[in-house]
């Protein structure tokens, strides 16, 4: 049942007085986050760091992310923790946008820096913006309202402020209630390339007409692709190749080469573009069809060739005008894309086959990992009268697509067993993991960064043993997220906090924490944490004790850094506060040490949670063949042998699965009957069709 936009703004606000209070924040503050989350998730913005400054000069900001692009998203709130939907006016709009631009003209020209106290974070943006200057080429005026426009005013006209250029983007109620209900939970592209570039471009059908299916082969003009990244960057991206650029570099030299040195040989260098789209509207032109417009474009293939476009025409001022690319683009309405969309990505993605697949939703890591949290009922905490689940949301949207057709007796009982809180996300489980495993600066790099270093590291770890990744994997994620949103908590609640850094207290607090630990061969205790649902006072203390002492180093910067969270993104920063690890690990209590397991212990237990999942590994392989008949198996076997894809072993297993009932294939046999499966879904072969 779809909600109105009343409901909408009444269950968003009840989500925010619940997460203000878990968290121990300002709605403010809650507010901005929630919404600068999605936008994160969908690559509107690459990450987002809460500031809020208010001066009596019509100045204001409450949040900022610099881009490695040379672009500054600067946020700016419409809030008032209002009972009621209201409606925002234009006047209203261009007052906000008024007061962020003036912030930022203060930082660029008039020296505002030297007016604040050099720890607050509004000191770290106003001096990192004046030291900057020279390099930002864009920056993006974003407005978030707890309201909803009163018109249509989502165009406003580009500007300029203290000589940049800059973009005006209102997120108010009603544009993120389309963005959360939409199927693909984002806003997609709607490209008028005769508006933009004044004509289409030209392309080949390369379809059959009667086919559901649409696909052409076009010739994308340099020029158009790195005007399109310069105005869209990440969200021309789609998220498994967003977040594989995360973890290379921005630009691939043997292109930028190319494009500079033998511009008229671009076209036959390089592999070209794999792209998608929901619809396109084609017209004739003098030298044949063309596309006109693209509804919500992704590149799903080639976000290194089009970045590095972008980055060689803007530092090398290279000149594109001969440059050619070749684009291949599949239209795939948004009911298929969820599953066929990855599929493409991934099998485009070859040369790159591991490091792209890790990143895939539908990564069997995650597929696991969302069983665990749909099946493993967590303990009732003290004095709660049910137990509940731990929410993965492996996809986007899935928390809440899990209750759309349900009635409001069946949502009320999804929520007290899936509360809100206990709902989390692939970046949300790889922070919690990344600062106990030595990596809390990665998580200071924000989410998309940070989660393609965690899939990075997982998807080598999976290759290696998949058994690693268990029933005691996911308590322990689960654990460490209750101890980091009881960090976050504690944080806020210090009187020394002054509202800025939290992220990075919490980063490097618990980062601390596991180190003192593994120094004595000792762990935090996950399990008890795991079987109490809560973090007990003896760990609120510590996380307290070494938030101090960590909020005191990293305020301190090296003389010539002036943006503390800058600071904090280094490795020289982490490696400053581990050396006070022996100093801080005397001014924990006795009773801290005491609560502490062996190291031992954990790897016990860790030891028996694979063998575990080995057998459970071995059933379900079994159950997935079983559930295949033999008939198929036997037209498998055929197809493979035709193309001579089969070894002898495994012709050997096929003939054993050949027989089923009458046979059954073992379970070793049975994994290498998926992976034949596998092969033949490769091969382009329709299995149980």
């Amino acid at each position: 049942m779809e909600q109105t936009g009343e409901e909408f703004f009444h269950d968003f606000r009840q989500e925010l007085l619940a997460g203000a209070e878990a968290n121990g924040s300002f709605q403010l503050s809650e507010f901005m986050e929630a919404i600068a989350n999605d936008l994160v998730e969908t690559g509107f913005t690459e990450g987002f760091e809460l500031c809020h400054f208010r001066a009596q000069r019509g100045m204001r900001v409450d949040g900022y992310w610099f881009n490695d692009e040379g672009v500054l998203d600067l946020f700016i709130a419409d809030f008032d923790a209002r009972n009621e939907l209201a409606s925002l006016t234009r006047t209203e709009v261009a007052a906000a946008f008024k007061r962020v631009a003036n912030f930022f003209e203060a930082s660029a020209n008039k020296g505002l820096a030297g007016e604040l106290e050099v720890t607050s974070p509004e000191y770290g943006l106003a001096r990192q913006i004046a030291d900057r200057k020279d390099a930002i080429r864009q920056v993006n005026l974003v407005l978030f309202s707890e309201r909803t426009l009163s018109e249509k005013i989502q165009a406003l006209p580009d500007t300029e402020v203290a000589g940049v250029p800059a973009a005006h983007h209102i997120w108010d109620i009603s544009r993120l209630h389309r963005q959360r209900s939409s199927r693909s939970h984002k806003e997609p592209l709607d490209l008028d390339f005769e508006q933009m570039f004044g004509k289409g471009i030209a392309c080949l059908p390369a379809h059959l007409g009667t086919d559901a299916y649409q696909s052409y082969l076009m010739v994308m003009p340099a020029e158009v692709l790195a005007t399109l990244y310069e105005r869209f960057g990440a969200r021309l991206l789609e998220q498994n190749v967003r977040t594989f650029l995360q973890a290379r570099g921005n630009v691939n030299q043997g292109i930028r080469a190319t494009i500079l040195n033998e511009p008229g040989m671009f076209f036959a260098y390089n592999n070209g573009i794999t792209a998608t789209a929901q619809s396109v509207e084609t017209g004739m032109t003098d030298s044949g069809l063309a596309i006109t417009r693209v509804v919500d474009l992704q590149i799903v293939n080639g976000g290194q060739t089009t970045a590095s476009l972008f980055h060689t025409r803007k530092r090398d001022k290279a000149d594109l005008s001969q440059i050619f690319v070749q684009l291949k683009l599949s239209v795939i309405d948004s009911l298929q894309s969820e599953t066929v969309v990855p599929r493409i990505s991934e099998y485009a993605n070859t040369q790159n086959r591991v490091n792209a697949a890790d990143f895939f939703s539908n990564h069997p890591f995650h597929v696991r990992m969302e069983g665990f949290s749909r099946r493993i009922w967590a303990p009732a905490q003290k004095g709660a009268p049910r137990e509940t689940r731990w929410f993965y949301e492996r996809a986007r949207g899935q928390y809440a697509d899990a209750q759309s057709k349900l009635t409001p007796a069946e949502q009320r009982r999804f929520k007290a067993e899936h509360p809100k809180p206990q709902m989390f996300t692939k970046t949300d489980l790889a922070k919690f993991e990344n600062v106990w495993d030595d990596h809390p600066r990665w998580v200071n790099l924000g989410s998309q960064k940070n989660f393609a270093r965690y899939a990075a590291r997982i998807g080598s770890e999976w290759e290696k043993s998949s058994d690693a990744f268990n029933e005691f994997y996911f308590k322990r994620a689960v654990a460490r997220g209750l101890i980091f949103r009881a960090a976050e908590r504690i944080v806020s609640a210090q009187p020394w906090y002054n509202g800025g850094y939290r992220a990075n207290i919490v980063a490097y607090t618990l980062a601390v924490l596991g180190d003192i630990t593994k120094r004595r061969k000792e762990s935090i205790d996950f399990l008890g944490i795991w079987n109490a649902q809560e973090v007990d006072a003896v760990l609120e203390s510590a996380v307290a004790v070494v938030a101090a002492v960590v909020n005191d180093d990293i305020t301190r910067p090296p003389p010539g850094i002036s943006n503390i969270s800058e600071w904090c993104k280094k490795e020289a920063c982490w490696t400053r506060i581990q050396a006070r690890s022996e100093a801080i690990a005397n001014l924990l209590a006795p009773e801290f040490y005491d609560r502490l397991v062996p190291q031992d212990d954990q790897a016990a237990i860790a030891r028996t949670a694979k063998q575990t999942q080995r057998i459970d590994n071995g059933i379900e392989a079994q159950r997935k063949v079983l559930a295949v008949p033999a008939a198929e198996w036997a037209r498998i076997r055929q197809c493979l042998l035709e193309k001579s894809l089969l070894t002898e072993k495994e012709d050997g297993v096929l003939k054993v699965a050949m027989q089923i009932p009458a046979k059954l294939p073992t379970e070793k046999q049975s994994g290498m009957l998926l992976a034949i499966l596998d092969k033949g879904l490769l091969e382009g072969m329709v299995i149980g069709g």
